[in-house]
């Protein structure tokens, strides 16, 4: 059997391999091109090491069924790890952290990590190394170099970090205070905020005082 279509593209990336789903065409037509492309047309990209993949499916939006069909092909390749499905949300998101994205490794000096939504890093950013997002960053690690949340505008964005030592804090277009005054503080968590349209910060504890719904107690 030959699959001439073009609904499944895969491309590399950085640290693994993107697979961009068509969203119109039908699903059995998708999982039998992708289940080809996997057996046949790539197999030269498809061994050796770990290779971790996104799979983006554009604006179609597919039931757990339908999810599982997609990563039981995936799973058939001993070298895939699916790291992450992006699809539509049927409805905005009641709990906040759903809507984390997860990453895990080192920002160098000189790396820009560039991310679309809310961010939960773990890892160390180190100084000259930077993390832009368009919504929150949560740093479960030291962040030592540049961090700037709420890239297009979003003054509700936080930073947030286990060692907060940064060259400089920006959320939307406001900007940290010096980086000299950022020495001395405290190794307790912390995250930055605007208040009245200035740099704030404070204890992780409090994050709910401006976000309720981190809150586990409430309602008890």
């Amino acid at each position: 059997m030959t699959v001439k279509s073009n609904h499944v593209t895969i491309k590399g990336i950085k640290d693994g391999l993107v697979f961009l789903l068509d969203d119109k065409c039908d699903f059995g037509t998708l999982l039998e091109e992708l289940r080809y492309k996997l057996e046949h047309s790539h197999q030269n990209i498809l061994t050796g090491p770990i290779i971790h993949v996104d799979v983006k499916l554009g604006t179609r939006i597919v039931n757990d069924d339908q999810k599982e069909m997609i990563l039981d092909i995936l799973s058939r390749k001993g070298n895939l790890l699916v790291r992450s499905i992006e699809m539509p949300e049927l409805m905005p998101a009641v709990d906040p952290l759903k809507t984390l994205t997860t990453l895990t490794g080192i920002v160098r000096s000189g790396q820009v990590l560039h991310h679309e939504g809310n961010l939960l890093f773990l890892g160390d950013v180190n100084p000259g190394g930077t993390v832009a997002c368009t919504g929150d960053i949560y740093i479960l690690g030291a962040l030592r170099g540049m961090a700037h949340a709420g890239l297009k505008g979003n003054v509700e964005a936080v930073i947030a970090a286990s060692f907060l030592a940064p060259t400089q804090l920006r959320i939307a277009e406001v900007i940290s205070r010096p980086p000299d005054e950022w020495e001395n503080r405290e190794t307790s968590m912390e995250f930055a905020f605007l208040r009245d349209g200035k740099m704030q910060i404070d204890k992780i504890g409090n994050l709910f005082r401006i976000r309720p719904d981190f809150n586990v107690f409430k309602g008890v």
